[in-house]
């Protein structure tokens, strides 16, 4: 049931069940299909595994404690009046299924696994099978002989030219030359680079009629974007990869990839040999992928064990697609240990350096993996970054990056130091910041004004932001209505929660009025953010199932493989909600369904109630 705008809207009671959560991390995390803002993310080596190298369920339990919760990070409200009910969320990872949505609209799959065949190239008829064989093993560098010399029987100056110009289309890096033995006339292949050439062979061996890059749909269980690349580039020597966004771990996941001069055949051929990888659906193109240009991402989602009546399915699943959901900076964004990662950007804006060196590396509560924790001991009694850094086998972690630029530059120069973090890492502190104060200033506006536009409030006309009218505001609705990331490029609604901005940016000891930072990349020049997001392409149906194990979504995978749907049967003794939607870039999945559940998606809130439903 939807809620009338003229409605006040309530904070959320949360009742909710869920399985063991993501990975414990030491850097900020992203959303299942949130895009990094800027520059790609470099990876941080960390280990494998949810809570790897903790030891136990309860030793990543009991640093769940110190966590944070929602309310934490200013996320108080919900918009449907429905009661909440409990459920599993991500008990197998194949209950949560994200495809890319490209910037045409189609939504990606993995549903051929064939390499292109290429059309034979203009021109190659001039030459026999075995004269081809020849020039390919030349080109390769593999032809003992330093040349391939063609005999022209039907001699004419116009077929010379054609083989000449053949000769330099079809196999780049290779020249000519005319020659006359003993009366006849020969076209002679050689390299145009000689030896200098076999430094890079394949620089030579990309056909010109190709596109550079090869585009393929990467399909992954379990691994996130940059994990996945890794394992590429260990197979494919390093190479330029470029993707339109991140995706989660804890998923399967369906996006496009591209990759510099990387042929589909190599490609092909990792399906051999890569666990809980496929790739497919290959082309070649002419250009790379940029971070953001997708229009979004598809959802399946499955919620086991619910307890909600069907009734209450119904009204929360028809309030998702009629009215949407607050718009809110999910958990990700924040981090998972006991420093959050807003309180790192706030030091960083406040230009507080040894508060920033002190919440990245001193001792926290809970548990952790033990070298940072004698890593963090190490660094609490001696400040000394070299000492420290010894205590970490896996030195480019944060605090690894961090040490290594303190021992570089020393602690007079942290500014320089903490540079050695790379950029997109560091700019996600201040990124988690301006998140944290969204979330805090929209659960005011919606507490104030509910959901209907209000004079004062701010929406977009072709981009640039304007204020409402009293007269405005009735002719527009809440779905028009945006919200200011703090910057100094941005204004600020004009009613009383716009006031709030200053008032809560001035107990930070920020001025509003003076958001640059002397260090260029830390200056903030703010954004909106719209405050209810609608979901496209909402479905969803109730499961009843008996064996908890089995999946309980169609993949690309078993789709490519003829394997059957799974049957569900009617009369199983448990419950669960499959449902679908598409959401735009830099939204988040967990603030859907925390919608739906009336659920408190944090880890810490997670992991207490699932030793609760385990117990």
């Amino acid at each position: 049931m939807s809620l009338h705008p003229s409605h006040r809207v309530k904070s959320c009671c949360y009742t909710v069940s869920a399985r063991n959560p993501a990975r414990h991390s030491h850097k900020p995390a992203q959303d299942e299909a949130e895009e990094p803002e800027g520059e790609e993310t470099e990876p941080l080596e960390e280990e494998d595994g949810e809570g790897a190298g903790l030891g136990s369920g309860e030793a990543f339990a009991e640093m769940m404690k110190h966590g944070l919760t929602e309310l934490d990070v200013g996320i108080l409200k919900c918009v449907s009046e429905h009661k909440g009910f409990s459920g599993i969320l991500k008990e197998r990872y194949s209950d949560f299924v994200v495809h890319e949505v490209n910037k045409e609209g189609k939504t990606v799959q993995l549903d051929d696994l064939s390499v292109p065949e290429e059309a034979e190239q203009p021109g190659s008829e001039v030459f026999t099978e075995e004269q081809k064989h020849q020039l390919e093993q030349l080109q390769l560098f593999k032809k003992k002989e330093g040349n391939v010399s063609i005999e022209m029987a039907d001699d004419t100056k116009e077929k010379r030219t054609l083989v000449h110009k053949a000769v330099k289309t079809l196999y780049p890096g290779l020249e000519t030359k005319t020659e006359e033995r003993e009366g006849k006339k020969f076209i002679v292949a050689y390299h145009a680079a000689g030896q200098k050439a076999l430094a890079a062979p394949r620089k030579h061996s990309w056909p010109k009629s190709r596109g550079a890059f090869c585009h393929f749909v990467l399909y992954k269980e379990n691994k996130d974007t940059m994990e996945a690349i890794n394992v590429l580039s260990k197979f494919l020597r390093p190479n330029v990869f470029s993707y339109m966004g991140t995706k989660d771990k804890r998923a399967i996941t369906v996006q496009e990839i591209a990759v510099l001069k990387v042929t589909a055949e190599r490609l092909s051929h990792l399906n051999k040999c890569l666990n809980n990888f496929k790739l497919g659906n290959f082309c070649y193109k002419k250009h790379p992928l940029k971070l953001g240009e997708l229009r979004g991402n598809h959802f399946t989602v499955v919620i086991r064990n619910i307890t909600g009546t069907d009734d209450q399915v119904q009204q929360a699943m028809t309030s998702l697609r009629e009215t949407g959901f607050i718009n809110y900076y999910g958990m990700q964004r924040f981090g998972t240990t006991a420093v959050p990662t807003h309180q790192v950007g706030k030091a960083i804006l406040q230009d507080n350096w040894n508060e920033v060196i002190d919440l990245i590396l001193k001792p926290r509560p809970g548990a952790e993996k033990g070298y940072l924790v004698k890593c963090r001991e190490e660094w609490a009694q001696s400040q000394d970054p070299e000492a420290a850094l010894k205590k970490l086998p896996v030195k480019r972690c944060v605090e690894g990056q961090l040490l290594r630029g303190l021992s570089m530059y020393g602690k007079k120069n942290i500014i320089t130091a903490f540079a050695m973090i790379p950029r997109n890492n560091r700019l996600m502190y201040i990124h988690s910041y301006q998140s944290f104060m969204w979330n805090t200033m929209v659960s005011r506006r919606i507490e104030a004004f509910g959901l209907k536009a209000v004079e004062g409030d701010l929406v977009l006309r072709g981009g640039t932001a304007f204020v409402l009218s009293a007269a405005e505001a009735e002719t527009h609705s809440i779905q028009d209505v945006v919200m200011p990331l703090p910057g100094f490029d941005v204004i600020y609604p004009t009613h009383h929660v716009g006031k709030g901005y200053r008032e809560k940016l001035s107990a930070d000891n920020l001025d509003i009025d003076n958001m640059r930072h002397r260090v260029r990349d830390y200056s903030l020049a703010g954004a909106y953010r719209r405050i209810l997001i609608k979901p496209s392409d909402v479905s969803w149906s109730v499961i009843n199932y008996d064996d908890p194990r089995i999946s309980l979504v169609h993949t690309d995978v078993e789709k490519l493989e003829d394997q059957p749907p799974p049957v569900f049967n009617k009369e199983g003794k448990y419950r669960a909600l499959r449902m679908e939607f598409s959401l735009p870039p830099s939204t988040y999945a967990t603030m859907a369904i925390r919608e739906v559940l009336k659920m408190d998606t944090s880890i810490k809130n997670q992991t207490q109630l699932n030793t609760i439903w385990l117990n």
